[in-house]
């Protein structure tokens, strides 16, 4: 069994999920089976088809009846990769921590608030981050912890109430690697004094594994809170944790400082995409982007986390043939720093454009790549400032670089 193979097994198991809601068990086992495959290139193969294609497919489309499909089929994983866990416990536990309650505790009893990663920055911004606000106002006297990477850390650097607690999550690891992390964030947050708050996590693989009591554990389940609603994820989160401690919270982010500049940005631009090729217009969009904006001034373009997406940014910024436009190496919390001071912010549906909406500085949006209108709406960025989203299209990019400049102009032009 082959990459292919297994990619072509995770379509046909979302195709099916995505109709009838049942899919073929066998299938889902053989594809299980190839992810924990002793051989570390197919079980690389098959675990990224599991969740770059069936795990992701399911969670994108923010549909609620699909939250209990991924509940179901992900319990059986889970029971496969760990025989002696009964998926039917697991089901039943997500059953109840899911609902929406109220925090009746004695707030002063609690010491210690654990609040989990969402992984990528991008979430991180839009949905902990409110969480985050919310809690350090609701719970004055405890301890907030943030449980995750280095990347996400760096974000609240600056924040003196964020703790961080280093538990890095591989998005792009095998299977058994990435439930292997269950024992060691239960371990750490199994506490007493001490609450969970999970926005979601992969570090708990959407709430479906326990970390510690029930009555200590508080989910925020993005996919399906809002039910039908198109309200942007950092206004949903807010109102979660407003639902659930009494205090509404606002996405936000605090790096450290980054360094004066003689020259800062008028305009800071993301063509990140998260590995998500869909998500970006094909060539000569973005040099004709960046030609485009320099005409309102100096322009900042962060050259990114990975070779291919600076390998981009260089010809893009080349080809533009602007002196205007410069380009910048570093931290994504430096760039975001870098963001916050910039006039207005416009790339691509990424982690940048909801660190410009959490810093209040207005965001110009591209988006493209949605699976569907709500993922769209739900990953808006929000915040206190202005947001423009271009609904992009990748058979016209012309007519969207022209929406793109329409929406800019508004938000450049005297007096707004």
């Amino acid at each position: 069994m082959g990459e292919h193979w297994g990619r072509e097994a995770a379509r046909t198991l979302l195709a099916q999920c995505l109709g009838s809601g049942r899919w073929a068990k066998d299938v889902l086992r053989r594809l299980v089976g190839e992810a924990l495959h002793p051989d570390p290139v197919r079980a690389q193969a098959a675990s990224q088809a599991l969740f770059g294609v069936l795990v992701e497919g399911l969670a994108d489309r923010f549909e609620p009846r699909l939250c209990d499909t991924y509940a179901e089929l992900f319990s059986e994983v889970i029971a496969i990769t760990y025989p002696d866990v009964d998926p039917a416990d697991l089901l039943a536990r997500y059953q109840r921590v899911r609902r929406p309650r109220v925090f009746q505790g004695d707030r002063s009893a609690v010491k210690r608030i654990f609040v989990l990663s969402r992984v990528t920055l991008g979430a991180d911004i839009a949905v902990t981050s409110p969480i985050l606000d919310g809690l350090e106002r609701a719970f004055p006297a405890a301890e907030i912890a943030l449980v995750g990477g280095p990347k996400s850390h760096q974000l609240f650097a600056a924040d003196p109430r964020i703790r961080p607690i280093l538990l890095p999550y591989e998005r792009s690891g095998r299977l058994r690697e990435r439930l292997a992390v269950w024992s060691r964030l239960r371990a750490l947050v199994d506490q007493p004094d001490s609450i969970v708050v999970d926005p979601d996590s992969r570090l708990t693989q959407l709430g479906l594994l326990p970390v510690c009591s029930e009555d200590r554990y508080f989910f925020f389940e993005s996919r399906s809170y809002g039910r039908e609603g198109d309200e942007p994820l950092g206004l949903l989160a807010g109102r979660w944790v407003e639902e659930t401690f009494g205090v509404r919270g606002w996405p936000y982010v605090a790096p450290q400082p980054a360094p004066e500049t003689s020259s800062g940005a008028m305009i800071t631009v993301s063509l990140g995409v998260g590995g998500n090729p869909a998500k970006r217009l094909g060539d000569p969009f973005e040099a004709e982007l960046l030609a485009s904006l320099a005409r309102f001034g100096p322009v900042l373009v962060d050259k990114g986390g990975d070779p291919e997406e600076a390998m981009r940014v260089d010809k893009a910024v080349k080809a533009c043939g602007s002196p205007w436009v410069k380009t910048f190496e570093g931290s994504f919390a430096e760039f975001a720093s870098r963001i916050a001071r910039s006039r207005v912010f416009v790339g691509y549906d990424s982690a940048a454009g909801h660190a410009a909406a959490a810093s209040s500085t207005p965001v110009v949006s591209v988006f493209a790549g949605a699976v569907s209108p709500r993922m769209r709406a739900r990953w808006r960025p929000f915040g206190r400032g202005r947001v423009e989203l271009v609904v992009a299209d990748a058979q016209a990019p012309q007519a969207t670089l022209e929406e793109t400049f329409r929406r800019l102009e508004w938000i450049l032009s005297p007096g707004c």
